[in-house]
């Protein structure tokens, strides 16, 4: 999920990342627990097969604290969106936790995750749940969120846990107690397919500064050894330390691309040195030449799950891009994300076509 400047691909952070010593020199995982072996990623993943799905928020959401508060928690828009996703092949989505709606109400914050797993259960989807992220928003608070902006993208999205890490010295105990009473509770949950424990870490400009959080939440994952593997996705050229963590330390390799096909194709040569399953956990930005015409197929060719950004046009406002906001809130000439309108119909019927002839429906 970027932010304003377009990422343009992997190829050059894997390739900064291999000049850094790379597949061929191992950083030792964050003890206690241990890292899976190639030989176990591999296993997993042929049991779980190719993968796809979307980056899903509920249309009734702007952010993650009206995904899952209390006061707005929506399981009938879940339940009806992911139905949509069910129709057209997908069996995973990606989407995104918030600390403070369980610091809130932490009982009624795991029933709520319950209950989104029992509906994505129903559906045959098996989520990515993604605890930690940098992007949009410094600050935040409980309660009744902000109404969208019109025309721009993301106008509410909120980092977690954002500039909140830098000026409260207790928040990382929280964020512990958090992230093990959260792997704790889910552990053994096969409803789960992945744990992404950290999206864009350094995202906002926060570069280096997110090392040091990175680097916890994987040890902290790894005292709790949840029987799902865990990852954070490789995404930025310039953070060569921080990509060799990630990806050294990481069960299933996940990345980022919302490249064209070239790109793309050229990173997953990269990426496939590290001998390790791949998800691609974001693409699919149309004006930037990302679509599912030219990405999919590639993926299920080089057997790479796929998931991409948004499923249905909603409170986010993705299908606006990133940096080219529409203040009338009028319709874009070219859907930025998103695969369905809010009443169910494709934004574009052949796509959808082809999703669901590639996932075999």
């Amino acid at each position: 999920m970027k932010m304003n400047l377009f990422r343009s691909g992997l190829t050059g952070i894997l390739a900064f990342t291999l000049m850094l010593g790379g597949c061929n020199t191992r950083v030792a995982p964050v003890k206690p627990g241990e890292r899976w072996s190639a030989e176990k990623a591999q296993k997993w993943s042929d049991e779980k097969g190719w993968r796809t799905g979307a980056n899903f928020t509920p249309s009734s959401a702007i952010n993650q604290l009206e995904f899952w508060q209390a006061e707005t928690f929506d399981p009938q828009t879940i339940d009806r969106e992911l139905g949509w996703a069910e129709s057209i092949g997908f069996t995973t989505v990606r989407s995104y936790l918030h600390h403070l709606a369980w610091q809130v109400d932490p009982e009624g914050f795991f029933n709520r995750v319950d209950q989104f797993l029992r509906i994505a259960a129903k559906h045959k989807i098996e989520p990515v749940l993604v605890i930690f992220d940098d992007c949009w928003l410094p600050t935040y608070a409980a309660g009744k969120q902000p109404d969208p902006k019109p025309g721009v993208h993301n106008s509410g999205w909120i980092r977690d846990p954002g500039d909140l890490l830098f000026t409260d010295t207790t928040l990382m105990t929280v964020l512990e107690k958090y992230t093990k009473a959260l792997l704790t509770r889910f552990a053994d949950d096969r409803r789960i397919l992945l744990w992404d424990l950290y999206n864009e870490p350094g995202n906002s400009g926060y570069g280096m500064r997110s090392m040091p959080l990175l680097q916890s939440v994987f040890r902290w994952a790894r005292e709790v050894n949840p029987s799902q593997p865990i990852s954070a996705g490789l995404w930025y050229r310039n953070y060569g330390e921080m990509n060799r963590f990630q990806a050294e330390n990481s069960d299933i390799l996940t990345y980022h691309n919302y490249s064209d096909e070239k790109d793309h194709a050229a990173a997953l040569d990269t990426l496939k040195l590290f001998g390790r399953p791949m998800i691609c956990t974001e693409y699919m930005a149309r004006t930037n030449g990302s679509r599912f015409e030219n990405i999919l197929p590639l993926l299920k060719e080089r057997g790479v799950g796929g998931i991409n950004w948004g499923l249905v046009s909603g409170k986010t406002n993705t299908i606006y891009a990133w940096s080219t906001p529409i203040p009338d809130g009028s319709e874009p000439p070219l859907w930025f994300h998103d695969i369905f309108r809010n009443d169910g119909t494709p934004y574009n019927q052949a796509e959808t076509d082809l999703i669901r002839k590639l996932n075999g429906k």
